[in-house]
This record gives C-alpha cells, sequence and structure tokens, in this order.
C-alpha cells in the first residue's frame, strides 16, 4: 500500500515544475498530516500531471499543504541522530547532555559547520513550501472559498513558525514572500525587528481569519491543524522577544479564553491517550509507522526498552539537582551524605554503588566489575555493604514528582521488554546482566553510568510499537504549561508580582510541588528572585521539548546556565567525561552559513564569526 502510494504521488509532482521546492512525496502522504494524523488520503490518478494542473484540483490541494505541515518533520533521521529535530536541541541546554560532545559545547564550530548549514536549508525549504502554497491556493485552487481562507490561515502560521525559528537563531535573516527560483534567492538580510515583525502580520492574519478554529476540542479528529490559539500563542512568544510585555499578555490571556488548560496528570500527558488533551496547543503529528513516528524512545532509551536503543542523549546531574524537594526547599546533597559537596567528584562514586557489589560480580563471573571500583582509589570505608542503595535512594525520595516522571534514577525501575515479555529493570551501578530474578537496566555503555530520560519512552511492549524508531505519541511544540510560565515572566517584567506566582502556582500544584509563597523556603524576594525562580520552573516543566535552549539564548544565560564551573558529559556524582569548552559570546546568535554566502553575496556576517 505504501509504495503505491509513493508512487502515485511521485508522479504527481514529477513534472511540477512551477516550484523550485517541491514537497516530497510519500512524506506528504504520511508525514505530519493536517487532518485526521491516522487517515491516508485516496490517490487514484496514475498520470503525470502538468505544471499547470498543480493545486488544480481540491484533492490537490490537501497535498499541497500537507507538505508544508510535513515540514516540520525535516532533521527527522532513523539511522543516527543529526541533532536537529526539535526535541535534540535540549542538547544544547542544561538539561540533557549528548554522548560524545557536540561542536557548540566543545568550540569546534565555525561558519562552515555542516549544523547550521543544514538548519538554515530545511527551515528555508519549509519557507518556500508554504510561499508555493499561498500563492497556488490564492491563484489556481478551485477549492472553496471557505476552505481556502482556512488553508491560507494555517499555511502562514506554518510560514511564521518557520521564520520564527530562523529569527531564533540567526538573528535577522532574508525575507521572502512569494515563491522563486533557486537562483533568485538573492536578497540581503532583513533586521531582526524587521523578520519579527513580518512574522506577526502573518499571525494576525491567521488570528482575523474567520474560518480557522479557535480550538479543536480534545481528542478532536482534526486535532494538530493549526488553530487561532495556536497563532496566539505563537505570536505572544514573539512578543516575548520584542519584550512589549502587554502584548504577550493579551495573547497568553487568549490562550486561556480559547479553552485551553492543564492536564492533572503531569506524567500521563506525555502518552498516546493524552497527546490530543486541552493542554496541548501545536504538535507535531506522529503515527506507528517506519519513517512517520517518534525517534525519542530511539535516542532517549536503554537497551531494556525495545531492546536495542540507543543512549544518545542522557540526563545532565545539574538538571536532576535542580528539581527541588517536594516541600519547595532547594535540594542539597549534604543533607542526605554529610561533606558529599566537598569531595572531588570522581570521589563520590563510591556513593553510587550497588550493595554487595563485591559478591554480585564474583557470582556472576565479572570480577573486573568489582576490581576496576578498587583500582580507581575509591574510598570503601564509605561504603555501605547492606545499605549503599538505601542511602543513595533517600537523595530521590521526596523530590519534585516531575523528576522521576522524567528521569530513570539511580536504584528506579524502568518497565522495558526481555524478549517479548514485559520485564522490570532496575538502573543499578556497575551492571552485571542477570542477577537472579533481579534484572539490571542495560544501556549501550556499560563502562560508564549516568540518568537517562523517561519522559516519552514506551514502557514495555503494550501495544505493540511497529519498530524502536516509530512511536506514535505526538511531539508538543506549544503546550499550555508553556503559555503559563511566559504569562507568568511577562507579569513580573511588569512588577506585577502577586498574578505572576498565581501562573506559577498552576504549574507547580499540577506537578505536587509545594508552592510559590507557601513557606520560608518557597517564599518570592523581590522581581530578581521571582525571575530565576520562573527561568528554573521552566527548565523543569519542559524537559525533552527542544525549548530550554532557545529560552537561554533569549534570556542571555546560555553561558553562565551550560559552561559555568565543571562544566561538561558528566555521570551522576559529577565526573567528566566531555568537558565542555565555550568558544565565545557568537554562540549566543548562529553565524549565517558559508555555503550560503558564497551562493548569495549580498549576505553579511554576525558579529564575531
Amino acid at each position: 500500500m505504501k509504495k503505491i502510494l509513493e508512487k502515485e504521488i511521485q508522479n504527481l509532482f514529477a513534472s511540477c515544475k512551477r516550484y523550485t521546492w517541491r514537497v516530497s512525496a510519500l512524506a506528504i502522504l504520511l508525514g505530519t498530516l493536517g487532518s485526521c494524523k491516522k487517515d491516508l488520503l485516496d490517490i487514484t490518478s496514475n498520470t503525470q500531471v502538468p505544471e499547470d494542473k498543480m493545486w488544480t484540483t481540491d484533492n490537490y490541494t490537501d497535498l499541497g499543504v500537507n507538505g508544508v505541515y510535513q515540514a516540520l518533520r525535516f532533521g527527522y533521521t532513523t539511522g543516527g541522530t543529526n541533532n536537529r529535530e526539535l526535541y535534540q536541541y535540549d542538547r544544547l541546554s542544561n538539561t540533557l547532555i549528548p554522548r560524545g560532545g557536540d561542536v557548540l559545547l566543545n568550540a569546534t564550530a565555525n561558519t562552515s559547520t555542516s549544523l547550521f548549514a543544514d538548519v538554515w536549508k530545511e527551515l528555508y525549504e519549509s519557507v518556500h513550501r508554504a510561499n508555493d502554497a499561498i500563492y497556488g491556493i490564492n491563484n489556481i485552487s478551485p477549492s472553496a472559498p471557505e476552505k481556502k481562507a482556512r488553508l491560507l490561515a494555517e499555511v502562514k502560521f506554518l510560514r511564521a513558525f518557520y521564520y520564527y525559528r530562523l529569527n531564533q537563531l540567526y538573528r535577522g535573516v532574508p525575507i521572502y514572500d512569494a515563491p522563486i527560483k533557486y537562483n533568485e534567492a538573492t536578497k540581503p538580510r532583513n533586521t531582526e525587528k524587521e523578520v519579527w515583525d513580518f512574522i506577526i502580520k502573518d499571525l494576525t492574519d491567521c488570528i482575523a481569519e474567520a474560518n480557522l478554529p479557535t480550538k479543536f476540542p480534545a481528542g478532536d479528529k482534526n486535532f494538530g491543524r493549526i488553530s487561532k490559539s495556536a497563532a496566539y500563542a505563537l505570536r505572544g512568544k514573539v512578543y516575548m522577544y520584542l519584550q512589549d510585555w502587554d502584548k504577550a499578555i493579551s495573547d497568553f490571556q487568549a490562550v486561556k479564553d480559547a479553552g485551553h488548560q492543564l492536564f492533572p496528570n503531569y506524567k500521563a500527558l506525555f502518552t498516546a491517550a493524552n497527546e490530543k488533551s486541552d493542554e496541548m496547543i501545536f504538535s507535531i503529528q506522529n503515527i506507528a509507522l517506519d519513517n512517520y513516528g517518534s525517534t525519542m524512545q530511539f535516542y532517549f532509551g536503554s537497551r531494556s526498552a525495545f531492546g536495542s536503543n540507543w543512549d544518545t542523549y542522557m540526563v545532565s546531574p545539574d538538571f536532576v539537582d535542580l528539581y527541588e524537594n517536594k516541600d519547595g526547599s532547594k535540594f542539597n546533597w549534604d543533607d542526605v551524605i554529610p561533606g558529599y559537596s566537598a569531595m572531588a567528584p570522581e570521589k563520590r562514586e563510591i556513593y553510587f554503588v550497588r550493595n554487595n557489589v563485591e559478591k554480585v560480580a564474583n557470582d556472576n563471573k565479572k570480577p573486573a566489575k568489582y576490581n576496576d571500583l578498587v583500582s580507581k582509589g575509591l574510598d570503601f570505608g564509605l561504603y555501605l555493604n547492606n545499605g549503599n542503595e538505601e542511602r543513595l535512594k533517600k537523595a530521590y525520595d521526596n523530590r519534585d514528582p516531575r523528576l522521576n516522571a522524567n528521569v530513570i534514577l539511580p536504584y528506579s525501575t524502568f518497565v522495558g521488554m526481555n524478549g517479548s515479555a514485559d520485564q522490570t529493570f532496575t538502573s543499578r551501578w556497575p551492571h552485571v546482566e542477570q542477577l537472579g530474578n533481579v534484572f539490571d537496566l542495560r544501556t549501550d555503555m556499560e563502562s560508564q553510568f549516568f540518568y537517562i530520560p523517561r519522559k516519552f519512552v514506551y514502557e514495555g511492549g503494550k501495544p505493540p510499537i511497529p519498530s524502536r524508531v516509530a512511536g506514535d505519541i505526538d511531539y508538543p511544540v506549544i503546550r499550555y504549561a508553556d503559555v503559563l510560565l511566559l504569562w507568568a515572566e511577562a507579569l513580573n517584567e511588569k512588577g506585577q508580582t502577586a498574578p505572576a506566582v498565581d501562573k506559577v502556582n498552576e504549574v507547580r500544584s499540577r506537578a505536587g510541588v509545594g508552592l510559590l509563597n507557601s513557606s520560608v523556603a518557597t517564599t518570592v524576594k523581590d522581581k530578581a528572585d521571582l525571575t530565576s525562580r520562573i527561568r528554573n520552573e521552566r527548565r523543569r516543566e519542559l524537559f525533552g521539548e527542544g525549548v530550554i535552549y532557545f529560552d537561554e539564548l533569549r534570556w542571555k544565560s546560555w553561558k553562565d546556565q551550560v559552561f559555568n564551573g565543571n562544566a561538561g558529559n558528566k555521570q551522576p556524582w559529577g565526573a567528566i567525561v566531555d568537558k565542555y569548552t565555550y568558544l565565545g559570546d557568537q554562540l549566543l546568535t548562529w553565524p549565517i552559513p558559508e555555503v550560503e554566502r558564497q551562493r548569495n553575496t549580498s549576505l553579511t556576517q554576525n558579529t564575531g564569526w
């Protein structure tokens, strides 16, 4: 079926030469479908369509618009991550840590770095798809006027989103608002402000369109299509960049008035059963079909999930330590293990070692597991042979419940698969495979130990997933908790402390952590204190959603958050595996790719590059 559909759509676009940036064949159909994501379009023509026929039927119009949605999936790959999928940007924040380092973290990035060029190319192809669609709908499509008006609003939102991402990274890019040929991409850069203004205009047009629904009800078959509430949310985000707090607040209020609200259970929110809840405002649709589902459980998951996943991204110990105690007080290792903070990071490993480690290693015919610990010079005088695990677990007990929902912690359990059967695994160090009826959580980095993600990772084998790269959980791009915390930020910037605290407390109440101003530890001292609390709340709440790196750039806090102190890819006790090196402040704005400047000599370079 899939190959037949692929053939039909290839025929559809084979001779369509009007547009330089074409919609890819099968991806149109099975990618981010604009209507119900489980529905496949019926394609019956077996003939090629001449270029003057593109957009000439209602069905071709739907296909073309779906291609603009499908561009949201650019960067998706199943043969090894390329760091361009939305959630993968978290590796550049203080939340995820990338296995093996990253060019932006080890001071090797330059204007020829492929990441900069690939992102530029993909985002501009997305823009040009949108421009082609706007032209086709306006000038060719025979669809009903009401439908055309709705589709135009959807496409304008998507064009605004693609420019939004370009402007977040490159801070001023050429604006193209009509179809062009490849060799006509010769415009100079517009200013950052001009790009923000262009985005606002597109989103304002979207909001003003009477035929665009304000919001789709939870579970609606059209969930995933653009709505006015999504446009309000994105426009509010743009106003945050412009520091136009009043307009941001007004747009966030409109999102609430549209009917969005928090889902009651944080952990359950990120499941296929609840992906169409009222909390979700704009999400990338996934289906359980190879190459058109989510890769998160693949690159986040341990080998005990689906048997062969990769630990491409781990969790930063600094981020884990950011989660407060359940009463809202700050977590402190010294409260659990006196003197812990004063120790050399590599010596703290002794506190993470499993109970009865020497016996376990010998019983499993792996004495090297114990001998390696001894050779490191760890102080076994600090080790509790029958209580080391229990002592360490106290560091994670009574913490913000989102910590356990987001991260597989030492000596916590995870339901994975053992062959075709569900199996409960425990994260222990060092890993020694099976121990009687107790199974250690397996990773593909058995010589090292890390915190690993739990959020978005499937547990067990039911319902069956076609493959490790075909998760059907939709990926949130904007959700109501994000809006609430931005709303709080805008209110705080205006000095409106009480309503700002209320917005933060909506998020904290759902999480089950002590509310602000409910105790001495949670009392907000002043505007600066609330600013810090809001930022940390966003980091804890939005883990793994591709938001925080862009926050750090906007706040100009990236250097302090990611490179400060003992910075690097490190194990839970703080020992560095890959050290981070700060290249310079030019990193706060991505360079214009060298290859693009060679093609378009009117493009100027950003400062420092």
